[in-house]
């Protein structure tokens, strides 16, 4: 193994090898993705024989080298998260052994500290983490057969959905520009009820709320980090009482998460970078265009009018009102 010296990369474990290495290389800014075995016994044990045994301690991992001038490590460790499953130890997906436990490791502290971020906002939204985050202690890589596998393979098995894979090959927004602020900041920033809606799980009352029968040409930010949530060309009319969107700008900037508070079985949405609390998203809703209602506190949001979103950095948003 060569000591990894280049700033910008991230060590990501995440189940199988070959979907993570796809989906990595399908992001704009991945400049490579490396199959290999991280964190285990010793060279003579780096290959899948003798990992495939389970007493290695190598993770099936991937080294995904960076352009941080195209692609914040922000967007790549959300990107992670949205196709693994944090709450399981050693499997991801049909995939069963220790080979297949998550982890991400870093190697200088400019990533540590944005991992440790990340990690901590995924932790807060997740019923259990089992997620290793810690240093690269070692790195080898993969066999020659196991490169590019899905490249060479279009067929072949991977843990990760498709449909998920197609989703970050072409997202414009990046989270690492929208960072979480620190507590002390949010509370400084926000009105009490925008608090106590986003950091409390509140909810505000129907037909009571700034925005719940605006319909002005421009987008909606997260009231937090200003990280765009939902475009006014998605906003429908809607007797609920609060703002409904059909569906967000792009997919992965919200997080749904189940929620059985109040005796009922409903699907909490939140902001990815801001870990925001926005609503809740339904489905059969017969007053939307598609069925899907997002439900969403006029308090988690913040409206940018058409009109200022170029003198607010949301310039390169412009083209979702050409259509």
């Amino acid at each position: 193994m060569n000591m990894e010296t280049t700033e910008n990369v991230i060590y990501l474990a995440g189940g199988c090898f070959w979907g993570i290495e796809q989906l990595m290389q399908s992001i704009p800014g991945v400049i490579d993705a490396q199959s290999g075995y991280a964190n285990g016994s010793d060279e003579t044990d780096a290959n899948y024989p003798t990992v495939c045994t389970g007493k290695t301690g190598f993770r099936e991992t991937v080294r995904v080298e960076y352009d941080p001038e195209q692609v914040s490590l922000d967007a790549l460790l959300l990107a992670y998260f949205y196709v693994t499953d944090p709450t399981v130890k050693n499997r991801q997906g049909n995939d069963v052994g220790t080979q297949y436990q998550t982890g991400v490791y870093y190697t200088n502290d400019k990533a540590k500290e944005t991992v440790e971020r990340i990690a901590e906002i995924e932790r807060s939204r997740s019923r259990s983490f089992k997620v290793e985050i810690g240093p690269l202690v070692n790195f080898y890589p993969a066999e020659e057969y196991h490169q590019d596998y899905l490249a060479k393979n279009p067929n072949g098995y991977c843990h990760i959905p498709l449909v998920e894979m197609k989703l970050f090959s072409s997202l414009r927004i990046d989270p690492g520009d929208y960072q979480k602020p620190a507590a002390e900041a949010i509370r400084d920033k926000l009105t009490s009820e925008q608090y106590r809606v986003t950091q409390q799980n509140g909810t505000e009352r129907p037909f009571a709320n700034e925005f719940w029968d605006q319909f002005e040409k421009g987008i909606y930010v997260d009231v937090v980090t200003g990280e765009p949530l939902f475009s006014s060309t998605d906003k429908f009319e809607s007797g609920c009482g609060w703002p409904t969107f059909s569906k967000p700008i792009e997919t992965p900037a919200v997080v749904e998460l189940p929620d059985d508070s109040h005796g009922m079985h409903r699907t909490e949405v939140r902001s990815r970078s801001g870990d925001s609390h926005l609503g809740h998203v339904f489905t059969g809703d017969p007053e939307s265009p598609n069925g899907v209602r997002y439900c969403i506190n006029s308090a988690s949001l913040r409206f940018v009018p058409y009109t200022k979103m170029e003198a607010e950095g949301y310039g390169y948003l412009l083209d979702l009102f050409e259509k």
